[in-house]
């Protein structure tokens, strides 16, 4: 997946649940609750893991169940809604370039397994 190179600056990622996926065909941001804080090195490997999410054909749902928020130590860098059923990913930001703002994603790759199972693991059983 293509991401912008401010993310160099990332400090922290709130895991969001999205609990209105519908509301993303059309949103200007992502909205959910924060389920999770990664930091530093648990950031960054999250980042390397989407950076690394192959591409894949779109079937069109996009009901996000998961997202992330990318902060800075003093802005927010950018938001990624993941929608593992259409393999599509919607991501807003101020140094996010038109084209790169929908992007699709093979869901059934390593990357998108591990990341998924990540997201998950922040939920209480």
């Amino acid at each position: 997946m293509l991401l912008p190179l401010t993310l160099v600056k990332t400090e922290l990622i709130e895991v969001v649940r999205i609990a209105e996926p519908a509301r993303h065909l059309t949103s200007e941001d992502l909205a959910g609750d924060a389920v999770a804080i990664w930091e530093k090195d648990q950031a960054q490997q999250v980042l390397t893991l989407i950076a690394n999410l192959p591409g894949s054909e779109i079937y069109r749902c996009f009901l996000p169940g998961w997202g992330i928020r990318v902060h800075s130590c003093t802005d927010p860098l950018l938001e990624i809604a993941f929608c593992f059923r259409c393999h599509g990913a919607r991501i807003w930001g101020p140094d996010v370039p038109v084209g790169q703002q929908s992007q699709t994603f093979d869901a059934e790759s390593p990357a998108a397994r591990e990341l998924l199972r990540r997201f998950r693991s922040c939920m209480p059983s």
